[in-house]
């Protein structure tokens, strides 16, 4: 699959490469993705879930300073199929009851400081928009942690439960039959729950048809070449991503994709720069300053290069999946997952949204609106870089082009929110 745009489109392409990257850039990934007049429209959730107080040593190595915690916004997908009118959900959040979550998990969760918080479920939001949550036919899971599977009795009986290999065996039952597991009986109870099996024919009686998309094991869900689940374990048991066609070569005049990567990474500096993209000599637009500075704002690429595990390679991401004490379930596969995902980053009509990518804030059109125009937006371009802002701190204000303190739209801190103790009357 090569990036195919009408020329007028040819604007929202990344910068010509200097000698510098393309005497480092690998050849442009072809992920093979069967050719296909269907596609979905999607649009992205702003869940209104939050997480404070998460150390970025526990997930991503090796340390920056002054990037202490990681960001956790909480995204979820809703996916329609024009045709026949079928939907489903990509991850659901967080609940908004948190005190319902099994108690050993809440335990845990005041041991280690974080704060957590949710104002609505993806339910309200979509009853907010006049969306009948009835039509949705399956939730799909892609893992089973706390701030992605939110509170599916809230979208219907109705709604199957779609979830990756291993989850049977590795997390049945839930609370209270097993009262230290992390998921409720009443997740799946009184529903359909399928878990996906990417090595056979049938998924639970699902007869998706399976295939390789770059290198995820991968299943047609529609059947009709829109929607693919990914096999992306290390993360989680059972860890999945989707992939959607949001537009088509032979309907639209190219073809374009949204990557849905749960926790396949928690910061895209895990999978930028690659081998495919590597860190340009000027970054632009400037990721210390606001979108509406403009795409012709630069920052020079020589200071941010320096602040890589290796100076000397700018095809390295800044990051990796971290060990020792991390929350990763195989930190090897997470790293061999994420080294798979850097294929689709790297192509220009491949929009990569991760679950707790802040530096989509300002990018993207939140639900209602869809992610369908994505490639005419230019957002790839706008957010590629983007989460270099997170860096800042190590760089002067020349080396961040010139740049002072600047504060820009959804800017804001993660780190550990202090408690206030209620005083006796």
């Amino acid at each position: 699959m090569q990036p195919s745009y009408p020329p007028k489109y040819h604007s929202v392409t990344t910068a010509p490469q200097s000698q510098r990257e393309l005497t480092n850039m690998a050849p442009t990934p072809d992920l093979n993705v069967p050719p296909s007049p269907s596609t979905v429209s999607v649009s992205i959730i702003n869940s209104t879930g939050t997480l404070h107080g998460v150390p970025a040593k526990s997930f991503v190595a090796p340390p920056q300073h002054g990037h202490d915690w990681l960001a956790a916004p909480m995204f979820a997908f809703l996916i329609q199929h024009p045709v026949t009118g079928r939907s489903l959900l990509f991850d659901l959040g967080m609940r908004k009851d948190i005190e319902n979550m099994p108690p050993k998990l809440l335990h845990h969760f005041g041991e280690i400081g974080w704060t957590l918080s949710a104002e609505k479920n993806v339910a309200d939001i979509l009853k907010e928009n006049k969306f009948d949550v009835s039509k949705v036919e399956a939730v799909v899971w892609s893992h089973y942690h706390f701030d992605h599977i939110g509170d599916i009795t809230t979208i219907g009986s109705q709604a199957a439960l779609i979830v990756g290999p291993g989850f049977k065996k590795g997390l049945m039952p839930g609370y209270p039959t097993n009262p230290d597991s992390p998921i409720l009986e009443a997740d799946y109870k009184d529903r359909e729950l399928i878990e996906v099996d990417f090595t056979s024919a049938a998924s639970d009686g699902k007869n998706w048809k399976r295939l390789q998309i770059g290198r995820f094991p991968a299943v047609d869900y529609f059947g009709d070449g829109s929607f693919y689940l990914l096999d992306a374990p290390g993360h989680a048991i059972g860890h999945m991503c989707g992939l959607a066609r949001v537009t088509s070569q032979q309907t639209d005049g190219y073809d374009s994709f949204i990557c849905l990567g749960g926790d396949a990474v928690h910061h895209v500096g895990e999978i930028r720069p690659s081998k495919f993209k590597p860190l340009p000599d000027q970054v632009s637009p400037n990721p210390f300053l606001p979108l509406s500075a403009g795409c012709d704002s630069k920052c020079p690429g020589a200071a941010l290069q320096k602040l890589l595990p290796n100076p000397e390679l700018p095809t390295k991401s800044f990051y990796e999946a971290a060990r020792g004490e991390a929350w990763h379930h195989d930190v090897e596969q997470t790293i061999d997952t994420a080294g798979k995902l850097q294929e689709p980053d790297a192509l220009d009509n491949v929009f990569v949204a991760i679950a707790h990518d802040d530096s989509l804030l300002d990018v993207v059109d939140f639900y209602p609106a869809t992610m369908n125009d994505f490639v005419k937006k230019g957002w790839v371009q706008k957010g590629h870089w983007r989460f270099l802002r997170d860096f800042r701190d190590r760089l002067t204000n020349k080396e961040r082009g010139g740049v002072e303190t600047v504060e820009w739209p959804h800017n804001r801190t993660w780190g550990r929110v202090e408690k206030v103790e209620k005083k006796s009357a």
